[in-house]
């Protein structure tokens, strides 16, 4: 149960991440639902501020959980008009967090109608690069007849490159809300039977 959540911090590059325990960050293509994912998961719809315009968030931000973890909202890729450089930046900032140590779990999102992009194929070899671990989250189910949606996301999970699971979600139904809290519950106890 998620009872307390709120912003802690956003670190650009260079920048100090938080030293504290666990670390779970949601990554995913411009407008997939990161925001609202955090939102949905924390029952707080003025947490992390959700842009109609893609690629607002260009920093990391840090939202403190139940005073115990954090949920970390990656900045997200993929948006066009953005010039060579800032996603140069942006690489950096991503190869420089997932590379820290820091990061416990990833909570990689996808949308469940298409097929992943190159850059999500990209982004989840970096993953595997880093050997973080990772859960699969498929965003927007609600935009798909309630009998298709856990099939279009294992084949979205499939095409990906990874086991062929994952999990349906709709910030606006709170579809998958249940399984994702269940899921940084098994994070957070698995990460306590390692740090004793």
């Amino acid at each position: 149960m998620i009872k307390k959540a709120a912003f802690e911090t956003s670190v650009g590059l260079g920048g100090t991440y938080p030293e504290s325990g666990v670390q779970i960050a949601m990554v995913g293509k411009s407008n997939v639902g990161k925001s609202s994912l955090i939102n949905s998961l924390c029952n707080n719809f003025k947490l992390a501020r959700i842009s109609a315009s893609p690629g607002k968030t260009r920093l990391i931000n840090f939202f403190r959980i139940n005073d115990s973890f954090h949920l970390v909202d990656l900045p997200g890729y993929g948006f066009a008009k953005a010039p060579k450089t800032e996603k140069e930046k942006w690489g950096q900032l991503m190869e420089d967090y997932l590379s820290s140590g820091r990061l416990t779990h990833i909570f990689m999102l996808i949308d469940i109608r298409h097929a992943p992009t190159a850059e999500d194929k990209q982004m989840f070899e970096w993953i595997i690069y880093y050997g973080v671990p990772f859960t699969l989250i498929a965003t927007k189910s609600d935009k798909l007849a309630r009998s298709k949606r856990q099939q279009a996301a294992n084949t979205a999970a499939k095409l990906l490159g990874a086991p062929p699971y994952a999990i349906p979600y709709s910030s606006e139904n709170a579809e998958g809300r249940e399984e994702v809290l269940k899921r940084i519950g098994a994070i957070l106890q698995d990460a306590k039977g390692t740090n004793e």
